[in-house]
Formats: C-alpha cells, structure tokens, sequence
C-alpha cells in the first residue's frame, strides 16, 4: 500500500476494539547507529531486525557512495563490508530531510582522507548544526556550515584528531552521539564533555554508547557529562536490533484509544529506547497526568498530545522546546491539527503544548458533521499520530499519508490489517 498512496487518506473510526498481532518495525534509532558503525569496522557485520525506510535507506546509500559494501539479504537485515576506513565520495552526500544520519555523517566524515559535502533537501537546510561544526573545529578539522545549517563541508586528513571535544548537547542528543561514534577513530584519546547539564534526550546517548560498545570500542564515563574514548576503531560483528518504541506509541495509543489488545511480541519495559516511557502515560489514558514533561520521549510526545485531546483533563507538555527543530515545528504542528478538529483544543504557551481535553470530542465533532483535513508537514510523525484521532473521530483525513516511509512505510496496512477503514480521497 506504501508504494502506490492517494494524495490523502480518510480514516472511518471503527466501531470495535482494536485487536490483534503486530510486528513493529526495526528501530531507526538504532538501525541508523548499527549501519555507520559497521561501515567504520573492518571486516563484514550482519545486521538483523533493521528498518528498511526512507531515512535508513538514504544512511546506506550515503555508505554505498563512501566504498562500503551494503547487501540486503531480506527485508530486515545488512550485510556490511567495510575496509574500516570512509573513502571519498565523488558527490555530495545527499540526505533528504534524515536528522539523525546527517549529523552522525558530519562527524564521521571528517575521517575521510579529502572534502566531503554532507546535505540535505529543503527542510533539512532549516535544521541547526552550527554546535556540532563548532565542536568538530575545536578538533583542528576542518568545517564550514555559512547558515549554521547543512550543507556542511569537512576536509578531513583521516584522522578524527585527539584531545578534548566540548559539545552543547541542548539542542539534541544527535550532536554528542555524532562525536562519540566518531571518536575511536581518532589518533590519540577523546574526551567528549557537555558544556551544560541539560542533553536534547540522554538515553539516546546510552543507546549510542552500547553500540559503540558491541562494535569493539572502548568509552569510560568520566562523570554524568564526560566520556573518554580510546582510539580503539571497530571490529565486525554481527548486531541484533530491537523493535522501533516510537512505532509501538502508536500501537499502544491505538489500544488504549479503542479498548483494544494489541500483541507487540515484545513487553513494553524489554525496550531500551527512551520513547519506551510513554507507555507508563498511556497505561494511565483516559486519566493521563496533568503536566507531562517530555523531554527524554520527544518523539512520542505527539502520540501523547493526540490522546490528551481525549483525556479526562486538560494535559499540559514541557521540556519540549527541542519539538520546534525536528523534520517541522511540532509544537506548533500538532496545536494547529488539534485545532483544526476543534477549535481551542490545542494552545501554545511559550514552549509548551496545553491540550484542553475533552472525553467528549468524537461526539461534539460528529454533531458539527466537519471533515478535519490534516496538514502533516512532510512529517511522518504528524501523520501516525493524528492518524489515531481518526479511530475516535469522524471525519479526520490524512494529507500526504506517504510521509510515513521515512520511518514506517507499513503503517497504513498495519492499520487495516487491525480492521481499521481507510479510503482514498484527493
């Protein structure tokens, strides 16, 4: 169905619980960690459990164009061959609007014997990552970012340098993991150090830091902000990934939505992810806490924000000023689609997102009889989250529904394999 979506899609609110079996995907997150790892260890690394979406294929080609051997055996596994070493592409590395890969490659790049240019599409070039070029100067490599935004080209001389690295890991997480990726492949011991305490989302920093780990490298945590790393490189290995937790809040959303039971194949406290923990406040739906801080779960927090509209009480979201530099403003996203299905049920106060709630909206919005065309912003996440309003209320329609190949290109036919009804519409 991912290959072939309408400009939109309708959402008819079904009229039993939602019950069933569903396989989520292979972590982004992880997959996205997995494959650069790999591609900097000598010798072959299978990856299994991987998501094949629009975000990990372009992290792959970015691979494939600097001399690593990418094979895909099957739908959720590579096979990567590397000689341990980056060569230089012949073109720019092009990564769409992909976050995660393009601040991992930046860092990993500057170990790349020659000028290599990391950039983007549209989106992308409004991302920030003036902090990670300012920290990977401070190394003696040499970045230029004009806009502080990609494109960003590094002229490395193979060697990611030594010494002490200083990072602002406020904006996001991805800056800090970016640089301890790349650290082991120094010419002497790396200390990464946070200027400040607050970090976009630390357990993706743990995550990084295991896999780094399970490829060979060595990193002592110096104290909560400073790691040491030893300029060990990376051996082959074979890698198992886990299911994606920002695809089972969707899951578990829908469950709690419909009174349904939806078998994940896997507890909800197996995952190390942190977006895992926005399963505590969807166990807790319709009666979800008043103040929700999301800041370690940000990527969740739209599927959270999509349920408080039908919560008990009013919800009110903080820590999430980081939301307003994702793949789109999400803050300001998600309380403009809330008020399209109802005026007034979404506010922004500052930095945080209010949710006014209200246990009756699918009947108020079926008495108005209005259809709530949803702007999705090129956003797969928008589009899974607002996409559960559909299974309460009438009338919700999904514009751009292929949006969500960049993470979870089944996510349609997931939903109508659980009995959900999806039309066609322009």
């Amino acid at each position: 169905m991912a290959k072939s979506l309408p400009p939109a899609l309708a959402i008819t609110p079904p009229t039993h619980p939602l019950v069933g079996r569903v396989s989520p995907p292979g972590s982004k997150s992880i997959t996205n960690r997995a494959l650069l790892l790999a591609a900097l260890a000598k010798g072959t690394s299978r990856l299994t459990g991987a998501l094949k979406s629009k975000d990990t294929v372009l992290m792959a080609a970015a691979l494939r164009q600097m001399g690593v051997t990418v094979e895909e055996p099957d739908a959720t596994s590579f096979v990567v061959t590397s000689s341990g070493r980056l060569q230089q592409p012949t073109e720019p590395l092009v990564l769409g609007n992909a976050g995660t890969a393009t601040r991992f490659l930046t860092a990993a790049v500057a170990t790349v014997d020659g000028e290599v240019i990391v950039d983007g599409d549209e989106d992308m070039r409004l991302r920030p990552i003036g902090p990670l070029v300012t920290a990977l100067r401070s190394l003696g490599i040499d970045a230029t970012s004009p806009t502080g935004c990609p494109p960003v080209t590094i002229r490395g001389n193979g060697s990611f340098g030594k010494g002490r690295v200083e990072i602002d890991g406020g904006l996001s997480s991805q800056y800090v993991s970016a640089l301890l990726m790349a650290a082991p492949m120094g010419e002497g011991a790396i200390e990464v150090a946070l200027t400040g305490s607050e970090i976009g989302a630390r357990g993706y920093v743990d995550l990084t830091l295991a896999a780094m780990r399970s490829f060979g490298a060595s990193v002592e945590q110096v104290d909560a902000g400073t790691w040491q790393i030893e300029p060990t490189g990376y051996t082959a290995t074979d890698f198992v990934i886990e299911p994606d937790a920002s695809a089972a809040t969707y899951l578990w959303g829908a469950e709690a939505l419909t009174g349904g039971n939806i078998d994940l194949g896997v507890a909800a406290d197996a995952f190390t992810q942190p977006d895992a923990a926005a399963q505590a406040f969807i166990a807790q739906f319709p009666n979800m806490p008043a103040v929700i801080d999301g800041s370690q779960m940000q990527d969740a927090v739209p599927t959270l924000a999509v349920l408080a509209a039908f919560n008990n009480q009013p919800v009110r979201f903080v820590g999430i000023a980081n939301l307003r530099v994702k793949e789109t403003d999400r803050i300001r996203a998600v309380c403009n689609e809330l008020n399209r299905i109802l005026p007034g049920l979404g506010t922004e106060e500052g930095d945080d997102l209010l949710v006014a709630s209200d246990p009756d909206l699918a009947a108020k919005v079926a008495v108005l009889g209005s259809v709530a065309r949803i702007e999705t912003y090129h956003d797969h996440r928008i589009a899974m989250s607002f996409a559960l309003a559909g299974l309460k209320v009438p009338g919700i329609v999904i514009l751009d529904p292929a949006c969500v190949g960049k993470t979870y290109p089944a996510y349609w036919d997931m939903l109508k394999g659980l009995g959900v009804e999806l039309t066609a519409t322009e």
